[in-house]
């Protein structure tokens, strides 16, 4: 069995409005941090995971995301692969 390490990008999709996002930025203005356009909050999650060959983990990781670590009606993901 082959180890990877995984680390999983989760983000609102562009047309989702992000309310904790737009608290930051607001928030990171009143602290004096100008010039932001644009703050927007996601997610990264990391795992080490076993399995027989790069296209077996992919497939995992495909399944977790669909179904446990986004909401993919609103939400986007992507991942990078590291074998280890």
């Amino acid at each position: 069995m082959d180890q990877f390490a995984v680390k999983v990008f989760v983000r609102l999709r562009p047309s989702v409005l992000d309310p904790a996002g737009e608290a930051t930025k607001s928030a990171s203005i009143k602290l004096g941090a100008k010039g932001i356009k644009s703050l927007r909050i996601g997610k990264m999650i990391e795992l080490k995971i076993e399995g027989n060959g790069e296209n077996e983990v992919r497939e995992k990781i495909d399944l977790l995301c669909d179904r446990l670590f986004a909401n993919t009606v609103i939400e986007d993901y992507d991942y990078s692969l590291e074998k280890l």
